[in-house]
């Protein structure tokens, strides 16, 4: 199930004022959506953080095994896993005390979405960062 309820305003809030985004999953191939989303992410000036156990640098920036190993706080977790690999992710989001938890276009868990909303954090769910952004004209 998407997420129909999210707000443009808290949607166009989060694209706008989180900066550092952990990317879960990101690939240092650029034929994968998770690297050409993350580049565009720095394109418009975030901060992207890759997280992923298989690579040590991707789009310039050191790549951390876990979002626990990631240091200082993160705005948002970004998470390209299949939908049976997010809840684990989305539950060290919280734990790492992340204000959102993005699961990417085709990535849905119900159960850990409410988990990350009971938590307090804002939950965008079976969305690509990339589409949404360029919805808004202002930003392109």
């Amino acid at each position: 199930m998407t997420d129909d309820t999210l707000s443009q305003a808290t949607l166009r809030r989060l694209l706008v004022d989180c900066r550092r985004i952990a990317v879960v999953g990101l690939s240092s191939n650029p034929t994968r959506p998770s690297y050409r989303v993350a580049a565009y992410m720095q394109q418009q000036g975030k901060v992207v953080v890759p997280v992923n156990p298989r690579e040590t640098v991707v789009l310039g920036e050191p790549a951390y095994p876990t979002l626990s190993a990631v240091p200082g706080p993160v705005d948002v977790v970004n998470i390209f896993r299949r939908s049976e690999e997010a809840g684990p992710v989305v539950d060290e989001a919280i734990r790492i005390k992340a204000k959102a938890v993005w699961l990417q276009e085709g990535v849905i868990d119900d159960a850990a979405a409410e988990r990350a909303r009971r938590a307090g954090l804002e939950v965008v769910m079976d969305r690509c960062w990339l589409k949404e952004h360029c919805r808004f004209p202002s930003f392109s």
